[in-house]
């Protein structure tokens, strides 16, 4: 328990400081700011793994699957890349919704931060109920399988229909619920006009980002189960890539069609992990292929879609 409550209070620590010192005044994220916070958050991720190692090499957290410090590090890294390449497609989605409702991009950090607070909470409430299934129920996996094979063929065979979150159901059923402003009043979510509390249009999208984070977990949580069902490196793992995902929207949002090939790896990936789940009871797949295939995949995508560009 001690091992839980103090990586949540450093994963506290780290939210604090990215809202409260390194963005405290709403300001534009240049690419070089944005390329720079990638590169610590990233480091800050790679770095916990001798963290992760020092906590199973030590025996200060429940070890259900019987693992050694090394595979234990092996299976976070593998269960990061994961979540960190399946989050490409969620920038994708949160710069339509920006778009959509015509947020600065100087604000845009703010709900950001507090879409990735919900993500936290959601993630650790879906985590615990996915384990607790795939730990109770051997069949679990087949099922977690098949949908990750599922959803690689609805990506695969996507037509690309622009997504317009004013046409959500979500979106439509905030405006029933509760006043709402189509101005923007600086960084609130919330202003009181008339002694009444108004939501502006970053608290909308800030309910409609929170709901296709909800979605897109309902992938990367089964992917990563997959690698490990210990609660400790799902969560960990997951949350460390979440944590990061502000600064590198920044980063890759301006040059996310130049990686037309990147959607590709995704399918890949997704493939590989859902047939690793319906295989797990007769096909071991030591951790080091998982990680190598993720690698791989992540750049043939990279490699490809730089050569279609630089060809075009």
């Amino acid at each position: 328990m001690i091992t839980w409550i103090t990586f949540v209070f450093f994963v506290t620590i780290l939210l604090a400081l990215d809202l409260l010192v390194f963005n405290r005044n709403a300001h534009i994220i240049s690419t070089k700011e944005a390329t720079k916070y990638t590169i610590l958050w990233v480091s800050i991720a790679l770095a916990f793994t001798g963290a992760i190692y020092l906590i199973y090499d030590g025996a200060y957290i429940a070890n259900p699957e019987n693992l050694s410090a090394s595979n234990a590090s092996l299976k976070y890294i593998t269960g990061y890349l994961i979540e960190l390449s399946l989050s490409i497609d969620n920038i994708f989605v949160i710069a339509i919704i920006f778009k959509s409702f015509a947020i600065e991009q100087r604000y845009q950090h703010r709900v950001l931060f507090w879409g990735i607070v919900g993500a936290l909470i959601f993630r650790a409430i879906m985590i615990f109920f996915g384990v607790a299934l795939i730990r109770e129920i051997d069949w679990m996996t087949y099922i977690f399988g098949a949908f990750l094979l599922y959803t690689a063929f609805k990506m695969l065979v996507s037509n690309d229909d622009p997504f317009d979150p004013k046409e959500s159901t979500i979106y439509k059923l905030a405006r029933r619920w509760f006043p709402v402003t189509d101005r923007i009043q600086g960084q609130e979510l919330f202003i009181r006009k008339m002694g009444k509390l108004i939501a502006t249009p970053l608290f909308l999208a800030l309910i409609v980002i929170e709901l296709t984070d909800v979605l897109f977990a309902l992938d990367s949580i089964p992917a990563i189960l997959a690698i490990t069902s210990d609660p400790f490196l799902v969560f960990s793992s997951n949350i460390m890539a979440i944590i990061g995902l502000r600064s590198m929207y920044f980063f890759l949002s301006n040059l996310l069609d130049k990686f037309k090939y990147i959607h590709y790896s995704l399918i890949a990936i997704l493939t590989f992990v859902g047939l690793k789940m319906i295989l797990v009871h007769y096909i071991h797949f030591p951790e080091w292929v998982s990680l190598v295939y993720i690698f791989l995949a992540l750049m043939i995508g990279a490699v490809a879609s730089k050569l279609s560009a630089d060809n075009a």
